[in-house]
């Protein structure tokens, strides 16, 4: 019993930030395997359930900026398990829309009313998911598409919906669809990081547990791309299009309460 109880001491000193119990620590470490797994299953929705359950547990200001650390690992993972898949002719004008919408998200980030940018996207997913809309994989549709997501991911943490609905008509190849998508996550969250750290956000006394929550999120890529492999076509296209549904509903839901 003293070397257990040596270990629970050394957990609280060096992994648990303060503000945070140590079981909610265990939990959060935890939950980034489960979604993760999702994650690299379906291309969306484990941010999504990470960052709802963050607000729930950390301080309001730590939110955001730690859950965009932890995606950055998460998703850079992500990255080098599905690297072959990626279609990188469009990653160089994603950037460069992702550098505009970072500058301007990082400029307002605290004056725009959080339910009106719920309900606009909750909305906006809902209709390109539902109908036949399709958004160019070319230059200007690029810049865009990357302006606009990480603007958004600015506020709500988790653009993943947002983007995946925008252009996953494109990618035929569902491999290819969440190889790109873990490439775009990697450049926004590494892009809201550095904006977060120049707003003055310290990161230090979380660097331990999101050390451990990015382990655990790769474990569970790779618990993810297992399941993949045994997903037809067919069946990913049906679970992709209500997770996506029920993401926007959430999102109006949560924007219908905050009014």
């Amino acid at each position: 019993m003293p070397l257990t109880t040596e270990l629970i001491d050394l957990f609280n000193i060096y992994i648990v930030p303060e503000g945070v119990t140590a079981s909610a620590s265990l939990f959060l470490i935890a939950l980034s395997f489960f979604t993760s797994c999702i994650t690299a299953t379906l291309g969306v929705g484990g941010g999504a359930l990470l960052v709802a359950v963050m607000a729930s547990i950390l301080p309001t200001s730590a939110v955001i900026p730690v859950h965009g650390v932890v995606q950055l690992g998460s998703n850079v993972g992500r990255f080098a398990v599905m690297r072959k898949y990626v279609k990188y002719s469009v990653l160089g004008w994603f950037l460069a829309g992702s550098l505009i919408g970072a500058a301007i998200g990082g400029s307002i980030v605290v004056s725009l009313p959080e339910h009106l940018l719920k309900l606009i996207l909750g909305s906006f997913i809902l209709l390109v998911n539902w109908f036949p809309v399709s958004f160019s994989l070319r230059k200007a549709g690029m810049v865009s598409i990357g302006a606009l997501s990480n603007f958004i991911s600015m506020f709500v943490g988790a653009p993943g919906p947002f983007l995946i609905s925008t252009i996953r008509r494109n990618f035929p190849d569902r491999k290819e669809l969440l190889g790109t998508m873990a490439a775009f996550m990697s450049i926004q969250h590494a892009l809201k990081a550095a904006i977060f750290g120049f707003l003055g956000f310290a990161m230090t006394e979380w660097l331990s547990l999101v050390a451990i929550m990015i382990a655990t999120g790769f474990l569970g890529t790779l618990a993810g791309r297992f399941l993949l492999e045994r997903i037809s076509d067919q069946k990913y296209a049906v679970v992709i299009k209500w997770v996506l549904t029920a993401l926007a509903v959430r999102l109006i839901w949560q924007a219908i309460s905050l009014m």
